[in-house]
């Protein structure tokens, strides 16, 4: 056997393009492909615009104008524009950034002189220029490296700062910006910048009230009693009580959505039911206090220290170092403004004490169910008859591939086999479905527990008793692309939305596209995903290509199926605009009394040929109830 060498040549330096294209989730977190709020093309944009967002802190520059189309992204501030002779230090120098003095941005988003050198790094084309007081300077890259760089110019524009990048897609496979997870990310800015004005494709997006307008345009329906809005140096905290189950919470520190949380939001839902059991001198749990709240918190850290270079929690123990910790700051605060507010609104303090006496009662009501439906979860073998599950799980925070852990919801034994043949058993589980579940619209969390598919989907997740429990990064619906498939996925969702509604809000749901058709020939195969596709694989492939229609994820074969659930994956992220409707009115349209609305609805969203849709559409009784119609058409 030949001895494995090791010298010189085996140590390699490499330079700051190279190790951030190399070791980009260092930098980034996870790439995707744009079908989930967090993957790295919309970190890309972040890094750009948290550099504005200090401008304006710092009281310079109250506009953004940001433009995306064909994956390219325009980010122009009116701050006071990088130094001009550092305008290409800044971009494509590691450790070089205005950050590092700590009286200009001394609560600032990001402090590491990081955020822009990656942006460059990963992608095919970066541009920026300075322009200050009356002179401009250029600089354009290609993957980090200098391609061009004006000399110092004059000009008639407004002083700031232009960036415009096009993610590199040698690193981001057939990427796409969704409008939706962009403009989510404007409007936290917004709600945390109040009247700072950001111009998305045109359309304007400001803020007068702050987290009170966050809260106010993401609810669910309406809440139990208005807005407690409450203000103090350093930290705002507005929150409710809804109607719905769980606990809903929006964190941020130094204007960073902390989308995982941290110490801010330990201590905030910690110190809450502190003070409110003292108010009310009764030692009410914890959990019935905060079931059904929604509530957002900022706070501003000096020198915050986060768990990720995404900065999506937080890991610092004190506000400032060897400063007040961060759960007596917090509870100091709302132990003063919350009781003052509570004293000083009767009525808001005696409708959260009704609100929290009737979780009480749903509590209690349910513990000898829960003790049963454990007993029978365990009883039943969940692991080896319902559950093939995989190695890695996204509650093992040390392994790297916990983001990509996946649980596929299926029905049948036929697909069940299909997705657990083909299936990378370290990250993706398979949970086999038995028939139909049951509609579950307007019933309380109990049947959760009394409906056996139900009882062991909840296990199977770990979500019982905390969220933060939750096994699987992604929980894919797999059903067939017909209306029986249609009918399962419709029937999936409203369980999530009625009792588990942060799964969606915290965009772990997904439904899994899969091939209708099969076109190839002797040279070449292609998987179509609807009837343009065929037509145009058709076209490609030339005469007389062999065709075949998938009616099923059952007929197709495990070597086949590989590519669907591993590289090739095609997911589509089930997405809330709460803008747009509430869970509760979502649920009312598709699961509620309107049959022939949802029936349209189910019929219009299939992919199936044109002509089998509108068989079913004449097959279809207006005067049918829900149940009967979906009935007749499976």
């Amino acid at each position: 056997m030949a001895e494995n060498q090791y010298t010189e040549d085996n140590i390699r330096s490499l330079d700051w393009k190279e190790h951030i294209r190399l070791r980009p989730g260092m930098y980034i977190g996870k790439l995707g492909d744009g079908a989930a709020s967090d993957d790295g093309i919309y970190i890309l944009v972040k890094e750009v615009i948290d550099n504005c967002i200090d401008e304006f802190v710092m009281g310079n520059g109250r506009r953004i104008d940001v433009k995306v189309k064909d994956g390219k992204v325009s980010v122009r501030d009116f701050g006071r524009g990088i130094p001009l002779g550092k305008v290409v230090e800044v971009v494509s120098k590691m450790n070089t950034g205005g950050k590092y003095d700590s009286k200009a941005f001394k609560k600032s988003v990001g402090l590491n002189g990081v955020g822009t050198k990656a942006v460059n790094a990963l992608s095919g084309h970066f541009m920026l220029y300075s322009v200050r007081d009356g002179q401009k300077k250029q600089a354009t890259f290609s993957r980090g490296e200098l391609i061009e760089e004006s000399k110092i110019e004059p000009t008639t524009e407004a002083n700031g700062t232009y960036v415009e990048f096009t993610p590199d897609e040698t690193i981001f496979k057939k990427f796409n910006y969704k409008s939706i997870y962009l403009i989510k990310m404007f409007w936290n800015y917004c709600y945390l910048n109040r009247d700072l004005a950001i111009y998305f494709n045109g359309e304007k997006y400001q803020s007068k009230f702050g987290l009170k307008d966050l809260l106010e345009d993401n609810m669910d329906g309406d809440p139990l009693y208005p807005t407690i809005h409450l203000e103090g140096e350093d930290i705002e905290v507005a929150f409710t009580h809804g109607k719905t189950y769980g606990e809903d919470y929006y964190s941020f520190v130094n204007g960073q959505h902390t989308t995982q949380g941290g110490t801010h939001h330990s201590a905030f839902r910690e110190s809450i039911a502190k003070v409110i059991r003292d108010f009310y001198n009764k030692n009410y749990d914890a959990s019935d206090i905060r079931q059904s709240i929604v509530a957002a918190i900022a706070v501003k850290v000096v020198e915050p220290i986060f768990e990720s270079q995404t900065k999506t929690k937080l890991g610092s123990h004190e506000i400032e170092p060897g400063g007040q910790s961060m759960r007596s700051f917090i509870n100091d605060f709302l132990k003063d403004k919350l009781d003052n507010y509570l004293h000083r609104n009767p009525q808001v303090a005696e409708i959260i004490e009704k609100k929290i006496k009737q979780s009480e009662r749903e509590r209690k009501e349910l513990t000898g169910i829960r003790k049963l439906a454990r007993d029978r979860a365990k009883k039943s073998n969940l692991h080896n008859k319902k559950l093939r599950d995989c190695r890695v799980h996204l509650t093992d925070l040390k392994n790297e591939r916990r983001e990509e852990t996946t649980l596929f919801i299926t029905e049948g034994d036929s697909a069940s086999g299909s997705i657990t043949k083909s299936r990378d058993v370290n990250t993706q589980a398979v949970f086999s479905l038995r028939g139909k579940p049951l509609n579950c619209f307007g019933l309380t969390k109990k049947i959760v527990y009394e409906n056996e598919e139900f009882n062991l989907l909840q296990a199977a997740l770990d979500i019982e008793e905390d969220m933060d429990n939750l096994r699987y990064s992604k929980i894919v619906i797999a059903t067939d692309a017909d209306v029986d498939g249609m009918h399962i996925r419709l029937l999936l969702l409203t369980f999530f939305l009625q009792f588990f509604p942060d799964l969606v809000k915290r965009n772990h749901v997904y439904v899994l596209q899969t091939p209708l058709f099969r076109v190839r020939n002797k040279k070449k195969t292609i998987y179509c995903y609807s009837e343009d596709e065929r037509r145009a694989a058709m076209d490609e492939l030339g005469k007389n290509p062999e065709i075949t229609r998938f009616k099923g994820l059952g007929e197709i074969s495990p070597d086949e199926f590989k590519n669907f659930i591993g590289a090739d994956i095609r997911l589509d992220p089930v997405i809330l605009d709460k803008k747009e409707a509430s869970i509760e009115s979502i649920l009312s349209y598709y699961m509620g009394k309107n049959t022939p609305e949802r029936q349209d609805f189910i019929i219009d969203n299939l992919r199936v040929e044109k002509d089998l849709a509108e068989d079913l559409k004449d097959d279809l009784s207006e005067d049918d109830s829900s149940e009967e119609q979906l009935e007749k058409v499976s």
